[in-house]
Parts: C-alpha cells; structure tokens; sequence
C-alpha cells in the first residue's frame, strides 16, 4: 500500500489537472486518455501497467505522457493529481482507495465497488481526506435525459405511469474479463448498471426491486442477461432489461397517460450524434432533435470542475442507492440458470 500523505488540499486553479491512469483497459485507450488529453482544465500525465511495454504503448500517443511499470510507482508521483481506474471490478475497491490514501482524486469506472459497504466506506474515505471520488457513468452528463426530464415536468405526456430501460451488447471473446466471476464481471453490474442507472435519474430515488430474474448461458460462470422491475415511492414501475449475446440495444422510454417519449442511443452515443427523443401522441409523433454532445468531455469537465472547488465525493447518494439496487437485484433473483 502506498505511503499516505496529507496532501490532500492542493489548489490546481492556475493549471490542468494532471491524470494518471491505472491499466490499459479499453475504454481507457479508445475514449478516456483522448479526453484527458484533449481536456482544457486536464493533462494526461502517465499511465500504468504491470506491463512496462504496454504502458509504452498506451502513452505513446501523447507528448508529456509517461509510461510506468506498476500501480504503485504512479501512485507515488508527485506529478498526479488524479488518477482513473479502468481495472476489472474485483480490483475497483483496492485500487481507488489505495489512491484516496495516497491523496489523489479518483474517477473510477462503474461500478465504484462490489457491493454497497464497500462503496460506502470509499465513500466514507474520499469525504474524510477532502477528495473527490466520481464514477464514471457518463451518460448523466449528456444534456439529451435533462430534457427528457423537463418534457416530463411540463406535461407533455401527462402522468408518468412507467418507465423501461435496455442496454445490451453483442457476444464477446470467451476469455473476456466480463465472463470472469473472480474479477466481478456478469451482465447485471457490466450493463445492467446503465438501466438500473437511467430508472434512478429519471424517476429519483426511493426506488425498491420488486422483482427480478438473472440467466446464465452454458458454458459461462457468470449471469450473461437479467431484468429487474423496480418501484417508486410514488408507484411509477421500472422495468429494466440487460444482456451480453444480444443484438445491441440502448434506449429507454417513459409512457404517460397522455403520450410516450422514446430515446434511443441513450447511453453511449458518440459525440457528433444529435439525439432525437420521439415524443408520441395520440395523433402522431413528433422528433424533438438536439444537438451533438460529446458527455465523455463532459465527464471530464464534471470531474475536473469537482477537484477545482474541493467538492468531495461527487453523487454519493445516488452512487449508493445505485449499488444497493444492484445487490438487492442479485439477491432477489434466484441462481441463474444455464440453458
């Protein structure tokens, strides 16, 4: 474990702030270190790996980036201010606190920790040292759900009644980490998160599992697709649908009384796309077009802005509620079941 340092309170407000990354997932390499990198109030300062030559890789790219052979040796530089965590599941807790205690800020991928106590205590962690600790789903940055919201909020489908959210994703490489049990992988928190996600963010929280159902496909060791149906304290139903083998699907709607709104491309759509929210009616549909928005960017932006006013754990709340959820869903669901 890193040497802990009082640090913790540094003012950044005359340069970017300076990231460093641990690991070369994917997502790090096709939109995170672009977006660090390209941010005006960010660096990307060096990345990590057990793997000397693939942090080389990683950081070719990008002038001023240091390749670093171990998770420890970035945790103890002094040109780091935050550090992303794009690890498998099983290493989230390990590695974000590991950061906390040596007194960086942390965005860590989603979701933040394998059950709700974990995510509590890092939580707990980042408020104690004045840190900011952020997950990282992005989609709550894009500006398409805040308008969604408000046409809701204006009546523009009458009374919300329900709301239904999907993502799931094409079959992967068998020997993918998200088939892997020992490293947190399984459909519910890989993807089921983002549903479960967009039913706390449109409906607000209070939400309970009313029921839930989790398969797995032979010859997997983990829940490869699941559906949960949640409730509000004001009785709106959630149902939400999530897979791995699946024709690609991302999209919620909420129906109404008097109308429906659908959207689609809802959670990872790519920054030059206009999303259209079809708001439908008893008499036709209408396109509500907005502009391109790129919420990797935002994300950034969001993260850097917390670290600049000191703002602690950024959504704990909902952060927490999100991993209650989960865990209430894989408690209610019985063993999945091969076909």
């Amino acid at each position: 474990m890193p040497h802990e340092t009082d640090d913790r309170m540094v003012d950044i407000s005359d340069r970017p702030v300076r990231f460093g990354v641990l690991g070369s997932a994917d997502i790090a390499r096709r939109r995170m270190l672009p977006a660090f990198a390209a941010g005006a109030g960010s660096a990307l300062t060096a990345v990590a790996s057990r793997d000397l030559g693939r942090a080389r890789e990683c950081a070719a790219p990008y002038p001023g980036c240091t390749p670093v052979g171990g998770y420890e040796e970035l945790l103890a530089r002094d040109d780091v201010d935050a550090v992303y965590v794009p690890l498998p599941l099983a290493l989230h807790a390990q590695w974000a606190e590991a950061a906390l205690r040596a007194g960086k800020h942390v965005l860590a991928e989603k979701p933040l920790a394998a059950d709700p106590a974990t995510a509590r205590r890092l939580m707990t962690l980042a408020a104690d040292r004045g840190l900011v600790l952020m997950e990282n789903v992005m989609f709550v940055h894009h500006p398409q759900h805040a308008a969604v919201r408000k046409l809701v909020a204006d009546g523009e489908i009458g009374t919300l009644r329900s709301v239904s959210a999907s993502f799931a994703i094409p079959e992967l490489p068998r020997a993918d980490i998200r088939y892997r049990a020992d490293l947190g992988g399984g459909a519910l928190r890989e993807v089921g998160l983002y549903p479960v996600r967009a039913a706390l963010h449109l409906l607000g929280g209070g939400l309970r599992v009313a029921g839930a159902a989790l398969h797995r496909d032979e010859g997997h060791d983990v829940e490869t697709s699941g559906a949960a149906l949640l409730q509000a304290p004001d009785g709106v139903i959630a149902e939400v649908t999530f897979g791995i083998g699946h024709a690609y699907r991302s999209a919620y709607e909420l129906w109404g009384s008097r109308g429906r709104i659908r959207v689609e491309n809802a959670f990872t759509p790519p920054a030059d796309h206009h999303p259209v929210l079809l708001v439908e009616h008893a008499t036709g549909t209408a396109p509500v077009v907005l502009d391109a928005h790129d919420q990797v960017a935002a994300t950034v932006a969001e993260f850097v802005t917390a670290v600049r006013t000191h703002a602690g754990p950024v959504d704990a709340d909902v952060v927490l509620e999100q991993a209650g959820l989960l865990a209430a869903i894989a408690e209610f669901a019985p063993a999945p079941e091969g076909s």
